[in-house]
C-alpha cells in the first residue's frame, strides 16, 4: 500500500528526523495542468510524491536542502508556478533539571509552546506525574541516572534550575559536554562566576562554558515563577527559531577572569 505523505511526515518526526515539504500553492494561466501538488524531501536526499517532474523538481530538491539546514520556509517561483517549501522538524525536547516552582511552570509553558518536556530531580516527592502531568519522561532517582540515559542532540534544550549550587554545577558540567542545542542556567552573577571558575579549574574549556546562557531567560523584568518561566521559554523559542544567543553569557563569564 502506498504511504501517504502526511503519514511519512509523522513517521519521520517520531524518529527525530528532518525533511522538507514542497507544495504547489498557485498555478497561473498557462502553467502546467498536473494536480499532484506535494513532494516530500527527506534529510538523506530521498523523496516521495511529485511536482510533475522536470527542472522544477530538481530546483526544489536543491532548495529543500537549504530549507532543512536553515529550518526556514521558502516561497519559490518557476515561470507559472509558485511552490512553498517548508521544513519538517522533529518535536523539540526540553530537559528541565530541577522540580521546583519555576520548573513546574517552565514545563507547562514549554508544552503549550510545542515542546516535549523531560523532568530530572533526585526528589521523588517533587519529580512525579502529580506535579508534572504533561511531562513525557520523569527521572526521580538521581542526576547520574538521567545523565546515563539522556542523549541531548541539536533538538534538545537543557534548562538548569535545581535547588542548589552543587547540583547546578554537576548538571552543567555534564550538559556542556553534550550536543544540546541550548543550555541555560538560572542564578545570580556571583553564582555564575563561581561555578564557571570551578568548572574551568576542573578542565572544562572556556569555549564550552561560553555556550551556556546564564543567567537564563530574556530580560523582561520577571519576578514571579510564572514570569520567570515565560522569560526562559521565550529565550528557548528565540534560540530555536533564530539561532539567538544570550548576549550576556560571554560577558559574565569573562568578567570572572578580569
Amino acid at each position: 500500500m502506498e504511504i501517504d505523505v502526511f503519514d511519512e511526515i509523522q513517521r519521520l518526526r517520531g524518529l527525530g528526523l528532518k525533511a522538507a515539504l514542497a507544495t504547489i500553492v498557485q498555478i497561473r494561466d498557462g502553467g502546467p495542468t498536473f494536480r499532484t501538488a506535494k513532494m516530500l524531501i527527506r534529510d538523506d536526499g530521498s523523496r516521495m510524491g511529485s511536482l510533475g517532474g522536470g527542472d522544477v523538481e530538481a530546483e526544489v530538491w536543491a532548495a529543500a536542502q537549504e530549507v532543512i539546514r536553515d529550518e526556514r520556509s521558502r516561497l519559490m517561483t518557476f515561470n507559472k508556478l509558485d511552490v512553498f517549501v517548508e521544513p519538517i522538524l522533529p518535536t523539540p525536547r526540553i530537559v528541565i533539571f530541577g522540580a521546583g516552582h519555576i520548573a513546574t511552570q517552565v514545563s507547562k509553558i514549554a508544552t503549550v509552546a510545542g515542546f516535549r518536556s523531560t523532568i530530572v530531580d533526585n526528589r521523588p516527592e517533587y519529580a512525579n506525574k502529580d506535579q508534572f502531568p504533561e511531562a513525557e519522561k520523569i527521572y526521580s532517582d538521581s542526576f547520574e541516572q538521567a545523565f546515563a540515559q539522556i542523549v541531548p542532540n541539536e533538538n534538545t534544550y537543557v534548562i538548569i534550575v535545581t535547588r542548589g549550587h552543587e547540583d547546578d554545577q554537576r548538571v552543567l558540567q555534564w550538559a556542556v559536554q553534550t550536543d544540546a542545542r541550548y543550555i541555560g542556567m538560572i542564578g545570580s552573577k556571583r553564582k555564575i562566576r563561581t561555578i564557571a571558575e570551578r568548572l574551568e579549574r576542573e578542565g572544562i574549556s572556556r569555549e564550552r562554558l561560553e555556550r551556556v546562557n546564564m543567567p537564563i531567560g530574556l530580560d523582561i523584568g520577571a519576578v514571579l515563577p510564572e514570569e520567570i518561566a515565560v522569560a526562559i521559554v521565550a529565550e528557548v523559542i528565540h534560540n530555536r527559531r533564530t539561532g539567538f544567543r544570550h548576549p550576556f553569557s560571554k560577558k559574565l563569564y569573562q568578567s570572572s577572569h578580569s
